[in-house]
């Protein structure tokens, strides 16, 4: 589904129905560009607003990559914050991946 926001042949707004999810701006910490989770449901994508619009929208295409790569139902797991910058990376090489198809 990531491929086809990427590919241009879906708008974000699709990619947010399906996946149940919406975006948030919000003022962060300048080393926070943002964040996902999931409640009831319903995934928030939650993305600094200091941000520039390229760094935006790449942070977008990152968190969207976690709930494709479902890291997001794995944050409960024993162990899992020793993971927190494998899953960063994955999620960043998922997307250099589908960049590069």
């Amino acid at each position: 589904m990531l491929q086809d926001l990427l590919d241009e042949y879906i708008e974000q707004s699709d990619i947010l129905a399906y996946y149940n999810a919406n975006i948030s701006y919000l003022r962060l910490p300048k080393y926070i560009d943002g964040f996902v989770f999931n409640y009831r449901g319903i995934y928030s994508i939650i993305v600094n607003s200091n941000l520039s619009y390229y760094r935006r929208k790449h942070t977008i295409i990152h968190e969207l990559a976690h709930i494709e790569l479902n890291h997001i139902g794995q944050v409960n797991k024993p162990l899992y914050a020793f993971q927190i910058q494998q899953k960063e990376d994955e999620a960043d090489e998922y997307i250099r991946f589908l960049k590069d198809k």
